[in-house]
């Protein structure tokens, strides 16, 4: 089993930065590929975006590519999004998830329970 703990939302204003962080504990971290996912109220989960398991291969979704960045950190077991230039259409539930590098949820194994971001405009 894994247990993914996200972490880093808020409350921020339209143009603003976060970094989002998420802990992966129960086994190991190295060898899975991961991403972000957001879910707005009312709205279908949606992919933000993707890291291989080696790190150098990022996937982003078009309306974050360019603001949002994922790193991993594999000594930290820790995935990151950093997100600048904030929208209001930003706003949603953030979570990440391991075992795949698609924007497909459905084809992620493990799910963290999801970090609250709200811009405010």
């Amino acid at each position: 089993q894994v247990q993914l703990v996200e972490s880093g939302g808020g409350l921020v204003q339209a143009g603003g930065s976060l970094r989002l962080s998420c802990t992966a504990s129960g086994r190991t971290f190295i060898g899975y590929s991961m991403g972000w996912f957001r879910q707005a109220p009312g709205k279908e989960r949606e992919f933000v975006a993707a890291i291989r398991w080696s790190g150098d291969i990022r996937y982003y979704a078009d309306s974050v590519k360019g603001r949002f960045t994922i790193s991993r950190d594999n000594a930290k077991s820790t995935l990151y999004l950093q997100m600048n230039s904030l929208k209001p259409e930003d706003t949603a539930l953030y979570y990440c998830a391991l075992g795949s590098y698609t924007n497909n949820w459905q084809d992620y194994n493990y799910w963290g329970q999801g970090t609250q971001v709200t811009v405010s405009s």
